[in-house]
């Protein structure tokens, strides 16, 4: 028997369905104690999550490391990654610390990478100056790295303050600095637009972090950073479009909602939220 026109409708629609690997980071629920955080990301299909130290509470809630990450493995979840060192670049003995027992923590809890955010407070902007640290900082970390399998996540931040905006100069250092096994970028769309950046430099994506901004009467500047909600149709940071250039380069890593804008957070449907915001990518994106 012949379709309904709605019915082939449906079944089109769903025919070029383009199913993404999944992620969460904490952040986009920061709300949620660990368990249910890992439970929330189980119930929408992902393949793993990003936990963070900057939730104002202990990474994990304070439960034991080796057991935080086996709670992830248990639900079939990767624990792609922990959050995060800033401002890495900014090197001193408390920095190396920090980086270090992020490595550390990373390591023990089973954990793929770990984050390093550049300054982004309008110093070491220098031509010149802002590249040689960056490599400086770069090769005192990498040893740190020795003897596990993490690695070092940095992202580009497109602030006009920043000290690391572009993601061409930071390839540059991760070839002169250990290659991509060591280190990897962090592919954030909305820092992508504002940067004003085109090449997404796919083969060296650790991660790739997405969020939208819809308000069609605001700037695209740093100040929305902290207003970054779930993706949908009036996306202006044009994240089909950088799925699509990632999916075509032969990306295979996960696609992960970070979302800062408190009433997403908050929300007490969030779960179906952001099922329908990973709905609307899947659908309308081609592969």
């Amino acid at each position: 028997m012949a379709l309904r026109a709605g019915a082939r409708g449906r079944v089109d629609h769903e025919a070029r369905r383009v199913m993404l690997r999944r992620a969460l980071n904490q952040k986009t629920a920061r709300h949620l104690p660990w368990l249910d955080f890992l439970e929330l990301a189980q119930s929408l299909n992902c393949v793993g999550v990003e936990a963070r130290n900057d939730l104002g509470r202990p990474i994990f809630d304070g439960i034991a490391l080796g057991q935080a990450g086996k709670m992830a493995r248990d639900r079939g979840l990767r624990l792609l990654g922990l959050s995060e060192v800033y401002p890495f670049n900014d090197w001193n003995g408390e920095r190396a610390s920090e980086v270090r027992s992020l490595i550390e923590t990373a390591h023990a809890a089973g954990a793929e990478t770990i984050s390093l955010i550049p300054r982004v407070d309008g110093q070491g902007t220098e031509d010149g100056l802002r590249q040689k640290v960056l490599r400086d900082v770069m090769r005192e970390i990498l040893p740190m790295l020795d003897g596990t399998d993490v690695v070092a996540l940095i992202e580009p931040i497109g602030f006009d303050k920043s000290s690391l905006k572009h993601k061409a100069e930071l390839v540059g250092a991760i070839e002169d600095v250990g290659g991509p096994e060591k280190f990897k970028l962090v592919h954030d769309t909305f820092q992508h637009v504002i940067a004003g950046e085109t090449e997404i430099f796919a083969p060296y994506a650790g991660i790739v972090h997405i969020s939208g901004i819809s308000d069609p009467d605001v700037p695209l500047d740093e100040t929305q950073d902290a207003h970054r909600i779930l993706v949908d149709a009036n996306d202006r940071c044009r994240n089909i479009k950088q799925i699509e250039a990632f999916l075509a380069a032969g990306y295979d890593g996960a696609f992960s909602f970070e979302c800062t804008e408190p009433s997403v957070q908050a929300s007490p449907i969030l779960e179906q939220e952001i099922r329908r915001s990973f709905l609307y990518l899947e659908t309308q994106t081609r592969s």
